[in-house]
């Protein structure tokens, strides 16, 4: 069974290609991206792929490929758009499973976030392709990403309240998509991907204060003070929107998921928030 990986060159990509190299055995691994140069480290065959080329470009690229692993365009401008490319070139290739990096509770999710993951999961569903849908929860780094400049400014910020998260951490997402990626058995399930341990922001904030030896207070700010914010930091104003909204609906449970399927495909419990901590002020 070959594996090809969409985005290989991005942070999950180059992860997940190294824990398929070591779930795959003799199976073949394929890299696909935009810049081959960027995975040419990685020891496995490279390909040029570039979601926003037409589908008959990107079939070419997928010769041989049983089974592709989507990960989600991070372009919010047309990621529907690139993703239709994609599914139709698997159908045109003859691939015979697609892995989709969705997001938690994508078929019901009011997150904006949400909207293109839905229509996603629509077009695999039409395509008549077998699909295997990994609805990713909130990713720790999202917030221990930027730790530095955090305890720079002095306080955590955001606009969730005293709504609780369940993320888990790049590695354990990569882990994960690598297990269903390298097992046929997976074809047809869905699963709803999150950490074990919830927490708030406040949490989070306190955490970081006690790793780093100095206060670190979480400041919950109104919805559009907080997209002021983040547009200062240079975001464009839809990103920074969606963000906001993030944290305005996690209060609801959005971004909260307790079923264990994470650690359940890992065979172990899932990263604790003080160790994603503790890496990243490392």
């Amino acid at each position: 069974m070959t594996i090809a990986i969409t985005g290989a060159g991005g942070q999950l990509g180059r992860a997940a290609v190294g824990f398929l190299k070591a779930l795959a055995g003799s199976n073949p691994v394929i890299a696909l991206a935009r810049d081959t140069g960027r995975v040419a480290d990685l020891g496995v065959e490279a390909r040029p792929f570039d979601y926003t080329h037409p589908a008959p470009a990107l079939a070419a690229a997928l010769t041989g490929v049983e089974t592709l692993v989507l990960i989600s365009s991070s372009d919010f401008d047309d990621r529907v758009g690139q993703h239709r490319n994609v599914i139709e070139a698997a159908t045109a290739a003859g691939v015979g499973r697609i892995v989709y990096t969705s997001i938690l509770k994508a078929d019901v999710s009011p997150l904006l976030i949400a909207r293109d993951h839905r229509a996603t999961e629509a077009l695999i569903t039409a395509s008549g392709l077998r699909a295997s849908v990994l609805r990713n929860g909130w990713y720790t780094e999202n917030w221990t990403g930027g730790l530095g400049a955090t305890l720079a400014a002095g306080a955590l910020i955001g606009a969730a309240g005293a709504a609780q998260f369940t993320p888990a951490t790049r590695r354990d997402y990569a882990e994960a998509l690598a297990i269903v990626a390298a097992d046929a058995a997976h074809a047809g399930k869905i699963y709803e991907l999150a950490g074990d341990e919830a927490f708030t922001l406040a949490e989070l904030a306190a955490e970081v204060a006690l790793q780093a030896g100095k206060p670190l207070p979480y400041n919950n700010l109104p919805p559009e003070v907080y997209q002021g914010i983040l547009e200062s930091f240079g975001l464009p104003e839809g990103f920074a929107a969606m963000l906001v909204d993030v944290d305005v609906k996690a209060a609801e449970g959005w971004l909260k998921d307790s079923s264990g399927a994470l650690s359940g495909l890992l065979g172990r419990p899932t990263a604790s928030m003080a160790s994603a901590v503790a890496a990243a002020l490392s």
